[in-house]
Parts: C-alpha cells; structure tokens; sequence
C-alpha cells in the first residue's frame, strides 16, 4: 500500500489531501479564495500567494487528521510544480520541500494537468473500474484546453490545444461582458438555464486539419453583439476588462445559452472526431470547464465510445487528483531531488 501527502496550489485553491494507492480518498480538503477574488472579477496573483501562505498549515493539518494519518504512515509527498501561477506554486512546492525534509521521503513533483488527466482513476462511491488504455482525455479548465491522448500510465501525446483563449477563460471574459461576475463557468450556466441556445447563431472555429481549439474569435462576436445594444461601437475588441454599462434591452439569457452551445459543440465535436480517428477505448473528461452540465450531456449523448466524467468535486483543482498521478511515478521509481523548481508555463 502507498501512501502519498499532496498538496496542490497552482492558482487560487489551497488543497491538501492522502491518497492510497493512486485510487482511494482519504482525506481531501480545498480552501476556496472564489469570494476573495470575486471583487477583482477574476484571480489577483499577490493575493492568491499570500493567501496560500496563511492557509497552507491548517489545509495540510486538516487532510491529515481526516485521514486518520500519522507522518509516519506517509511513503512520499506530492506537490504541484506547474503549470499555474508562480507566487502560488511557490508556496506549495516548499511546503512540500518541508514536510519530505522532515520526514525523510521522497518528492514528487506533478503536473498539474497530468493531475487532471488522473481524477478519472480516482475512486467514488459505486465507480466503475479503472479507465482502460488508449483513452483520450478533454482537459478543459480556465487555462488550458487540450486533447490528450493516454496510451498508457505516464505515456501521453497532446494532440491539440487552443491557440488563444482556454474554454474557462473566455467563460470568465464572456461573463464580465455580460455583466453576470466571476467564475464565469457556473454563472453563464445558470443564466443559459433561462435562455435560448439558438438565439444567436455565434461561431465555432473549426480548424480543419488539426485537433486544436480557437475561442478568439467566438469572444469577439459576443462583443460585437454586446456593443450592438449598448451602442459602444468604439470598444476595442480586446479590451475586454473594461465594463460595458449593460441596458436591460440586452438578452443576457440567450446570450449566455448562445455562447455556452457554441463552446461546448466545439469541445465535443472535436474530442468525438479525436475519439474515433484514434479508436480509443475511452474518452475521458477532466478540469472545471468539464463541470458544465451540458458538455456532460452532449458529449454522453454524441461519442460513440464510453465517456468517463470525475464527480463535480473532483473538476476543479483538488490535491486529490496529484495525489493520483504521483503513485503512478512512485511506484516507477520517478521521484524529484529537493531543489525541484516551479515551472510555472509547464506543459503537459
């Protein structure tokens, strides 16, 4: 039995959790900076780091009292080295630093979508077994959109990526114009609850020839009608920070429902196309974008290959899911010297 300490802080979530074996939860605690954050519309890197710095301690007191562990009962220590915010990955790789000096355990250092990827092998009430090899993996968070294809444990090859904007990053720009707040994901889902998805007939960027995504230009158009009923035509197309007055002429509802059927038809249409010129035995969905209810649905009902989808719990940065892909470099003998660095634009 392996029993691994992970801590995860790559943005604005300061989570520690025990993981046995690479499948079983012991303990998972995330401490939230969302309404911290909320006032800025969207993450303020100083005050993530500082806030890690304050909560740090008691996540990682937390995890282990809930899983009923001991220092002692711990075989290594994970933490995430990138990719993410600098100031934020600091304060988690030398905690972990810390706590393997102290103990004498080996570090692991993850990355951080590779900690995605892995929330599909983690264990919940009534999961089927383990993903099965070759699966293709939808990474869809607010920073980073990408296909990946597993043919094995630790042996990956992105297929594709988005060339601008990641799916949760222009929901958090879109829902700014909008005026509906931050994180964008969930508040765009419930505004599109009430809204029609055919209102608007908004661009999916297909780029042909490649499994790459593009969000740029969708951005743009949801602009472009923004500022049709606001009547600011002198808006730049990329200032996207700055807050357009909204009338209540303007139909949020169906905009919202418009823009989240745009995003989520690229996502699947690509990922089912990827699925089946691979001919993959899974498909597999990971990060917070994978959250939304209607990818879920659309992306069940349109593959025709079995589609595995984390718990919500388990979308969103945990430690949890590092604690996952760490047993798997355990357990191959990969493990990282004390002076392991942050890498902040580390990719997969």
């Amino acid at each position: 039995m392996t029993q691994i300490l992970a801590i995860e802080t790559s943005c604005d979530e300061t989570a520690a959790a025990v993981v046995v074996d690479g499948q079983v939860i012991r303990s998972n605690v995330v401490a939230s900076q969302i309404e911290i954050h909320r006032r800025y519309g969207g993450v303020f890197p100083e005050v993530a780091s500082r806030q890690h710095i304050l909560t740090i301690g008691p996540v990682v007191q937390d995890a282990m009292a809930q899983a009923g562990a001991t220092w002692n009962d711990l075989d290594a220590v994970a933490v995430t080295y990138g990719p993410g915010l600098a100031g934020s990955l600091l304060v988690g790789v030398n905690a972990a630093k810390g706590i393997a000096l102290a103990l004498g355990r080996p570090l692991i250092g993850v990355n951080h979508l590779e900690g995605h990827l892995y929330s599909n092998w983690l264990i919940t009430d009534g999961e089927p077994p383990v993903p099965r090899f070759p699966a293709l993996c939808l990474i869809a968070s607010g920073g980073h959109t990408e296909l990946v294809l597993v043919r094995d444990h630790l042996d990956y090859a992105v297929l594709g990526r988005t060339q601008d904007d990641a799916a949760g990053e222009v929901f958090d720009k879109v829902a700014r114009l909008l005026g509906l707040g931050y994180p964008g994901g969930p508040v765009i889902e419930k505004a599109a609850e009430r809204g029609d998805p055919a209102a608007f007939d908004l661009p999916r960027a297909r780029l042909r020839g490649t499994w790459d995504f593009s969000f740029s230009g969708l951005k743009t158009a949801v602009l472009r009608i923004v500022q049709r009923y606001t009547d600011k035509v002198q808006t730049p197309a990329d200032a996207l920070e700055a807050q357009l007055p909204l009338l209540s002429s303007l139909p949020v509802a169906d905009l919202a429902a418009s823009f989240q059927r745009a995003v989520v038809d690229a996502l699947v249409e690509k990922t089912c196309q990827a699925a089946e010129h691979y001919d993959v035995a899974e498909i597999l969905l990971a990060g917070g974008v994978s959250a939304n209810r209607l990818l879920r649905h659309e992306i069940a009902l349109r593959a025709q290959r079995p589609v595995r989808i984390p718990p919500l719990w388990l979308c969103t940065d945990n430690a949890a899911m590092i604690g996952a892909a760490a047993h798997y470099h355990f357990i191959a003998g990969r493990v990282d010297s004390l002076d392991l660095d942050i890498l902040p634009n580390l990719r997969l």
